[in-house]
């Protein structure tokens, strides 16, 4: 099953660590969206940041901002 994660806050003001972890989920604008595979490994980096994104199942429909 594949997850589709839309950034939806600032990196800006946020730690190192969060920094780090929406760069290796490719997330690098604010409502970019991308698409990667459910794992427990991305499970971990989603709880990391989870104030700064959203996680949608791959088929839904996307909301505009």
């Amino acid at each position: 099953m594949n997850v589709r994660v839309t950034q939806i806050r600032s990196r800006i003001g946020t730690k190192p660590e969060a920094k780090r972890t929406l760069d290796a989920l490719g997330l690098r604008r604010n409502y970019r969206s991308v698409v990667h595979k459910d794992t427990p490994q991305l499970r971990g980096m989603l709880r990391q940041v989870a104030h700064l994104v959203r996680v949608t199942p791959e088929d839904a429909p996307q909301e505009k901002p």
